[in-house]
């Protein structure tokens, strides 16, 4: 037996017998009593609903509706219509359109632009790409006005199948480089909504700064680990080689050093909302790190985070050896992680998201639903599903469809509402 619902081409809801298509939007000052006025008048003509839409935009009222209406009573209707709504100092118009009104958009992705600023130039061009590649924009909506400008576009593409915006998408991302704004593309519909894992990187990405170059301070070991770091830039060592000469360099080094360091971490800009909010909407929260254990314990259990994985240092007599303890948490690793956590939590890897800045983020940004790349280097971000360029990670939020708006109300109703002025 096959359900009309899955095949829409075989059930749509029809106008009554004996009416018309008409399309009514009403505008003017955002006031109490405009919506009923607006339905009392269409119930007093008969008039079936078919599709309403109403929004508020700066203290100004959009409210429109597709209805069927007596052909004989429609000129009756618009007096009706703006006799009484003239009182609230609203413009009405009544159309019967043409040609058979389809229905709403079935939008297949969603674009968000953040920016601080974002202008009508960065807006119009990409407008312009879109346009450029057969993609059609549907609805607009605001998003974010703190701590950057976000709006999030509604779009239908011209090749709706999966793959068939990796154009569009490599064309908008050399527009996010060209136009200084940060621009996202995912598809839309239930997939983007069924997200519940996120996991983040650690060092300048959930906090600003390197463990590891803290450590080293400390020790007087800077040059010798910038040295380093140095070599496995250039390619001549892994991941896991450069960890260990670098945790070499800190033999002898006291215990205490780590508690120091942890008690001296910054969070990211952001990072507290964003957990905050992600574990309100029910999502799972890791962090996987190069970093190491001691150091991240105090933060994990200050976040309430669900899962952490980092490096063991081995300590003696109160004194750093200079070695790690078991396998280190390299590229491989932190996706081998994120499966395990996505497993743990019965969640398909579409249903998560990763967040990272560096090469050794590569290989968990590839194996999750959506990669996001947080002030990366340019080897991340050729394989991110996106960048973001702002040192806010709030902007993670918005990339997901949360808008600030929701973020404040939830904060403001806890007691949690807090924001800090920015430096310009």
């Amino acid at each position: 037996m096959t359900d009309t619902h899955d095949n829409p081409t075989e059930y749509r809801v029809e106008l009554q017998d004996g009416l018309t298509p008409a399309v009514i939007t009403v505008s003017g000052p955002d006031r109490p009593g405009v919506s009923a006025a607006f339905f009392r008048v269409l119930s007093a003509h008969e008039v079936q609903l078919l599709d309403v839409e109403q929004s508020e935009f700066r203290g100004r009222l959009q409210l429109a509706a597709f209805v069927g209406v007596t052909p004989e009573r429609t000129d009756v209707l618009r007096d009706g219509l703006e006799t009484t709504l003239r009182a609230h100092d609203q413009r009405v118009t009544v159309e019967l359109p043409e040609q058979p009104a389809v229905g709403r958009p079935r939008s297949t992705h969603v674009v968000v632009i953040l920016g601080n600023p974002v202008t009508a130039r960065d807006v119009s061009a990409v407008g312009q790409t879109l346009a450029d590649y057969g993609a059609n924009i549907d609805r607009i909506r605001g998003v974010a006005d703190y701590p950057v400008t976000g709006l999030e576009l509604r779009i239908t593409i011209a090749d709706p199948e999966p793959g068939g915006g990796a154009a569009l998408r490599k064309a908008l991302a050399e527009r996010t480089s060209e136009l200084g704004v940060d621009i996202a593309i995912e598809r839309a519909g239930l997939l983007r909504r069924s997200k519940r894992l996120i996991c983040f990187d650690c060092d300048s990405t959930l906090i600003t700064g390197e463990v590891i170059e803290m450590l080293a301070a400390h020790a007087g070991k800077e040059a010798e680990v910038a040295e380093v770091t140095a070599r496995a830039m250039r390619g001549e060592l892994d991941f896991e080689e450069s960890l260990r000469e670098r945790v070499a360099t800190l033999k002898g080094l006291d215990v205490s050093v780590l508690d120091e360091t942890a008690a001296a971490i910054e969070l990211t800009p952001g990072a507290r909302t964003t957990i905050r909010t992600l574990k309100k909407m029910g999502y799972s929260v890791a962090v996987v790190s190069g970093g190491f254990t001691r150091v991240l314990e105090g933060l994990a259990e200050e976040l309430e985070l669900d899962y952490v994985r980092a490096n063991t240092l081995e300590i003696e007599d109160g004194k750093l050896t200079g070695r790690v303890l078991g396998d280190v948490v390299d590229r491989a690793a932190k996706a081998n992680f994120l499966r395990s956590f996505a497993e743990a939590e019965g969640l398909q890897m579409h249903q998560t998201v990763a967040v990272g800045d560096g090469a050794n983020d590569i290989d968990m940004l590839s194996a999750a639903g959506l990669g996001i790349a947080f002030n990366a280097k340019p080897a991340l971000r050729e394989v991110a599903d996106t960048s973001v360029n702002h040192p806010f990670l709030d902007e993670v939020l918005y990339i997901l469809g949360v808008p600030r708006e929701e973020v404040d109300s939830s904060d403001l109703e806890e007691g949690t509402f807090r924001k800090v002025a920015l430096e310009r």
